[in-house]
């Protein structure tokens, strides 16, 4: 299957500082803050909803293409990449400005300063799947990215009758109703977690039924709790699969969107296709970073069936 993964793409910039913060805010000096922390670490990830999910989606076998605009600075991601199996072919460098970078400071107790700067991500309705070069896309997932660039992917699907996937998560709370109720009115289908859900129905009406009624599959992750799948007039409930240990929660959305996938664009149903993104959650679950996890589809295989009977349909992983 064709898929092409819209969204962001950023690098990541964390750094920890030894101390607290609030040890050096002064009440009455807050309208003139100037402050400087010497930090101890700074780690730079790869990042950004698009290539997180391409890269689990690549690991088991897919070529997913990404369609997104970054910066000058990108071309080692670029490599690392292809190198897993991604066709970034469709990310447009452009001139003069970084790749979107978020720089984050946490200090002992967990409080956070942080900034994101957007970058290239602003320049993402410069691309159009108008002039994406053949062959058309199967399913185009639209995830969080510049909010004028996923408006116009909604609609420009909607013109070339390309079937997407809504993912509107972080950007839930830049978004209207009426505008979210079109992306959703307009979907194949949409990924949401527990909370967003609910911040889904405020914003626009809409219950999950009534989802239903306009988008043929609604898959709500529910952290611990695991999944729901509604498809198709089913409602299928998929468990966690239990981590060896939890390191780093982010990213695991993406990955369980990448494993989902997977198994979506082999025709397979849809409870063998949540445990597929409900095994890849937890390998990202179980690293630091939302693209450190790695596997080889036989060692996935082997650890799914430590916990579903997949009737022998994942030998067709290998």
């Amino acid at each position: 299957m064709n898929i092409v993964l819209t969204g962001s793409v950023a690098y990541d910039y964390l750094m920890t500082f030894p101390g607290y913060f609030r040890d050096h805010l002064l009440p009455d000096k807050l309208a003139s803050v100037s402050l400087s922390f010497l930090v101890d670490s700074l780690i730079k990830r790869r990042g950004g909803i698009a290539p997180n999910i391409a890269y689990t989606l690549a690991l088991l076998g897919g070529r997913p293409r990404v369609m997104a605009t970054v910066g000058e600075d990108f071309e080692d991601y670029r490599q690392w990449l292809e190198s897993h199996g991604v066709d970034t072919a469709a990310m447009k460098v452009v001139p003069g400005v970084f790749t979107a970078s978020f720089f984050a400071n946490t200090d002992r107790a967990n409080a956070q300063i942080a900034s994101f700067y957007p970058g290239a991500m602003a320049h993402a309705a410069e691309l159009s799947f108008h002039m994406l070069p053949a062959p058309r896309p199967d399913l185009a997932v639209i995830s969080p990215n510049d909010p004028g660039a996923m408006e116009q992917y909604i609609r420009e699907c909607g013109e070339l009758g390309i079937p997407y996937l809504y993912d509107p998560s972080q950007q839930l709370v830049r978004m209207a109703g009426p505008e979210l109720k079109r992306g959703i009115e307009g979907a194949f289908a949409l990924f949401v977690n527990d909370y967003e859900s609910g911040l889904v129905e405020k914003m626009t009406g809409l219950t999950v039924e009534d989802i239903q009624r306009h988008v043929r599959l609604l898959v709500i992750t529910r952290g611990e709790h695991g999944s729901t799948i509604y498809a198709d007039g089913q409602e299928v409930c998929v468990p966690i699969v239990p981590p060896e240990r939890i390191v780093d929660p982010t990213g695991v959305g993406d990955a369980f969107r990448g494993g989902f996938l997977a198994g979506f664009s082999r025709g397979w149903d849809w409870q063998t296709c949540g445990q597929m993104g409900a095994l890849a959650a937890t390998y990202c679950l179980e690293q630091a970073g939302t693209q450190s996890h790695s596997f080889t589809p036989a060692e996935f295989v082997a650890r799914y069936r430590k916990h579903f009977d997949d009737h022998g349909l994942l030998d067709g992983l290998g």
